[in-house]
């Protein structure tokens, strides 16, 4: 089985004794393939033991189902958590050590260092921004660790938002220059304000996961994304004189 288009395992690396090694190998890298289910084999919901009802045909598991049965042991559900975000978690990490190598060890070690965690997770709580946040302290850790500051190199993002009538001023700032323009713009921003705009725009992450993955404060990320896309009008403006 082929990496995904992230460079990303299946979650299965999860359940494999040897939890050092990376799970976001290259995209060459081949892994082998998960035991086949026979046709007698359980349905997500795990044996009664877990003192869950079976899940009713047709309907997949909710994140919240996922993640209760995951607190209980499950390792099943944890994998299926993984699957869903072991892309994002692996391009936080990215943007916030600037090296996939890095990149690829830091997301590995949240996700199970998560796993550890998941009971003392507070039901009802939205799981992806906690997610990220472990994933990006681990980034952070290894950034300090290699006295490295990070540069992007990611897609910018699209001009216009879907549902948007019309390009609102951040975007019509952020989609008015080409890419590479941009990117040189966003790279010599401070760490701060790169970071936040990285998160924002390029990850497309919401205001309340940006403050978890940077942990800092939803105003605080208010006011460093104003600061950054201050400082990219006058360098754009500049750049287009």
């Amino acid at each position: 089985m082929r990496a995904n288009a992230f460079g990303c395992r299946p979650a299965r690396w999860l359940l494999q004794p040897r939890l050092g090694e990376s799970c976001f190998a290259g995209a060459d890298a081949r892994y082998p393939e998960p035991a086949a289910r026979s046709s007698s084999s359980r349905a997500w919901n795990p044996a009664p033991r877990w003192g869950v009802v079976r899940a009713v045909e047709g309907r997949p598991p909710t994140e919240e189902e996922l993640v209760a049965r995951a607190q209980r042991g499950d390792a099943d559900a944890y994998e299926r958590i993984v699957e869903a975000y072991q892309g994002i978690a692996f391009r936080v990490a990215y943007v916030v050590c600037g090296d996939a190598a890095d990149a690829e060890d830091a997301a590995q070690e949240g996700l199970v260092k998560a796993f550890r965690a998941l009971p003392r997770f507070r039901t009802g709580a939205p799981l992806r921004p906690w997610l990220l946040q472990i994933v990006a302290n681990e980034a952070r850790n290894r950034r300090r660790a290699a006295g490295r500051r990070a540069s992007l190199a990611l897609r910018a993002a699209a001009e216009s938002r879907p549902g948007d009538a019309a390009p609102s001023p951040e975007a019509a700032v952020l989609g008015a220059e080409q890419r590479g323009e941009l990117l040189a713009a966003v790279n010599g921003l401070r760490e701060e304000e790169r970071l936040v705009v990285a998160c924002r725009y390029f990850l497309d992450l919401s205001e309340a996961e940006t403050a978890a993955a940077l942990d800092v404060r939803p105003g605080t990320v208010k006011s460093r994304l104003s600061r950054a896309l201050d400082h990219l009008r006058v360098v754009l403006e500049a750049q287009g004189a």
